[in-house]
């Protein structure tokens, strides 16, 4: 799965991970993503939209219909 939020456009962060001895390592900071499914009622079908915790919590406040147009402006296919 692509670590990648279709809503807001979180990607993972790059960074060290430093020992006890300070010697540093490259590690990967992954969004907590997760697929999830929606009705929409518009187009009379769901969706499974790849989406970080904070989007889902956005979807539930501003609606699934908003959280579309959002996905859509910002270029990405649903």
């Amino acid at each position: 799965m692509s670590a990648h939020c279709q809503l807001t456009g979180a990607r993972p962060g790059f960074g060290n991970t430093i020992s006890h001895s300070h010697r540093r390592t490259s590690r990967r900071f992954d969004p907590n993503v997760q697929r999830k499914r929606y009705w929409l009622p518009s187009e009379g079908r769901h969706v499974r939209l790849t989406l970080s915790a904070k989007a889902i919590k956005t979807v539930d406040s501003i609606g699934i219909e908003a959280a579309v147009a959002r996905i859509r402006a910002r270029g990405e296919k649903v």
